[in-house]
């Protein structure tokens, strides 16, 4: 089959944010996957923040890791997890980002001495950097999702470099406005006004889009379809209604009933393709018949905003859950425990017996880190499978060398800089970064390899001698304290073949207590869970109350 000329759709939220562009863009890039295109998705937030990395994970989301290291934005983890590929810092852009490279260029002359301007020089980076991801991917079909909602002056200049691109060459781009319908509890019907008015500001922006995809409790009805394509000037057939559904991993499927793939091809001037979905639809019935379930506990820090539990801030340990449960016949129920509760009250810890396992992710600073180091204890003790990922790791370790190999003043320097029994600690690297106050992109990150102990239980998930995960952090376990743990029954099975750092430490005689130094939450993907979360959901449902 002759490949196709690059072909561009931008997916615009309109009305609210949350409405569901990501999973939109995801869903889209699986669709097309089907039908057999090579496909790659980018993400443009219109934060000044040059990564995602800096970012408060109760205000932004989690902050999901590539390979190569980039702190992205938690949709990029959407991307690869619906097209079972693993993305690059090639598809993730910034406003600070594409600004610094044009002040870069102008410092370096690179625009010869010209007036260097907003418009045409930041969108013209834009559409370079859109351009280089489709050909680094050797992509057919690029998704680009532009963050924020229209309206906003944030993501104006990624809406003209849409704009420059349509007008260069119109068969090749295509726009799709992601909204929302709201149905007011007090009127009891389904309102398009605020799409109208969605649709009326990006047209402001001397754009049209070829395509409204309509969010809402309810499925969209004929009424108000017929209103949207006359207020909107779009064609009825091309507004798609996305009600809400029990599980993300349906909304391909969803909008592939409405033949959306092939109505884009339409506009893109491209030959409609029959779309090949049939393990994805057994995957997705599958995941719908399941009625055992298992509980765990996910304790934490970032989960509180107000009156609401943001659950945002884990959304792949989260998804990695669900693939591994899914995969042992089971729905995960997963309840959020926030780790200072075991601070004040200490009383309430009993209550974490009640699960069939306990997972600690990962975080920053001191604030509820006692309450994690009790909940730890507990698992420990009562036999209940731990999964610590990251910080969870590290506070497992601190919790041994307190209370099994005897050191009362264990801790991490990250809570005590002048700490007498620095479990863990930072490396001179990283020292030097803080104190120089250099915090954004300077954590250990990306992919590093681990070498596994043959006699381990992560040695028998993975099936292989060598792994490579993706790390987020700064601060190591101290190799001072590695001998006093590995006789005290907590063994290091993984390390890192380069610098010999402590990458995974686990139990023995306990049904599953295992901790990473790495995120492995990232590489999971529907149909193929990460071997770590699909044991650990197997050793949970053994335990199950």
């Amino acid at each position: 089959m002759e490949k196709l000329k690059h072909k561009y759709i931008f997916v615009i939220g309109g009305v609210l944010s949350g409405v569901g562009k990501g999973i939109t863009t995801a869903s889209l890039g699986n669709i097309f996957k089907s039908k057999g295109f090579k496909v790659t998705a980018i993400k443009a937030d219109p934060y000044i923040n040059v990564d995602a990395g800096t970012m408060n994970p109760v205000e932004h989301g989690e902050v999901f890791v590539t390979d190569d290291g980039d702190e992205t934005d938690q949709d990029m983890g959407n991307y690869e997890r619906f097209l079972d590929v693993n993305l690059s810092s090639t598809n993730y852009m910034t406003t600070g980002r594409v600004y610094t490279t044009v002040i870069e260029n102008e410092r370096s002359m690179k625009y010869k001495g010209k007036c260097v301007q907003v418009v045409p020089h930041i969108p013209e980076e834009i559409i370079k950097r859109i351009e280089k991801a489709a050909e680094n991917n050797d992509a057919e079909i690029t998704l680009i999702e532009i963050g924020g909602t229209v309206g906003e002056y944030e993501n104006i200049l990624f809406l003209e470099a849409a704009r420059m691109m349509k007008m260069k060459d119109a068969s090749s781009v295509a726009f799709v406005l992601v909204s929302y319908l709201p149905v007011p509890a007090h009127l009891g019907e389904m309102k398009t006004k605020p799409t109208q008015h969605a649709a009326r500001a990006l047209s402001s922006a001397g754009i049209n889009a070829d395509m409204i995809i309509a969010r809402g409790e309810q499925k969209l009805d004929k009424p108000r379809r017929e209103k949207l394509a006359v207020f909107c000037g779009v064609n009825h057939e091309n507004i798609i209604s996305a009600p809400d559904v029990s599980s993300i991993y349906e909304i391909p499927l969803t909008l592939e009933q409405q033949d959306i793939g092939n109505k884009l091809l339409k506009v893109l001037d491209i030959l409609p393709r029959k779309s090949k979905m049939n393990e994805w639809k057994k995957f997705v019935a599958r995941n719908n018949k399941v009625e055992k379930t298992v509980k765990i506990a996910v304790i934490g820090k970032y989960f509180g905003t107000g009156d609401y539990t943001l659950a945002d801030s884990y959304v792949s340990v989260i998804e990695a859950t669900k693939h591994a449960a899914l995969y042992n016949g089971a729905k995960p129920i997963l309840e959020w425990v926030d780790s200072e509760e075991f601070e004040h009250n200490p009383i309430k810890l009993k209550q974490l017996e009640k699960y069939d396992g306990i997972i600690v992710p990962g975080g920053f600073g001191s604030r509820g880190v006692e309450g994690i180091i009790k909940a730890i204890e507990l698992a420990r003790k009562k036999k209940i499978p731990y999964f610590g990922l990251c910080y969870g790791m590290q506070l497992a370790t601190v919790e041994f060398v307190r209370n099994v190999v005897g050191k009362k003043d264990a801790t991490t320097v990250e809570i005590n800089t002048d700490a007498k029994e620095p479990v863990i600690h930072i490396n001179p690297n990283q020292a030097k970064n803080v104190k120089e106050n250099r915090y954004g992109g300077t954590m250990r990150l990306g992919a590093y390899d681990c070498i596994l102990e043959k006699d381990s239980l992560v040695y028998k998930a993975y099936e292989k001698r060598t792994i490579s995960e993706r790390h987020r952090h700064r601060y190591e376990f101290n190799d001072d304290y590695r001998k006093l743990i590995d006789k005290a029954g907590l063994k290091v099975v993984g390390v890192n073949p380069e610098s010999n750092l402590v990458e995974i430490v686990e139990l023995k005689n306990h049904p599953f207590f295992v901790g990473v130094q790495f995120h492995p939450e990232f590489k999971s993907r529907p149909m193929i869970p990460h071997p770590l979360f699909r044991e650990f959901v197997t050793a949970a449902l053994r335990n199950k109350k």
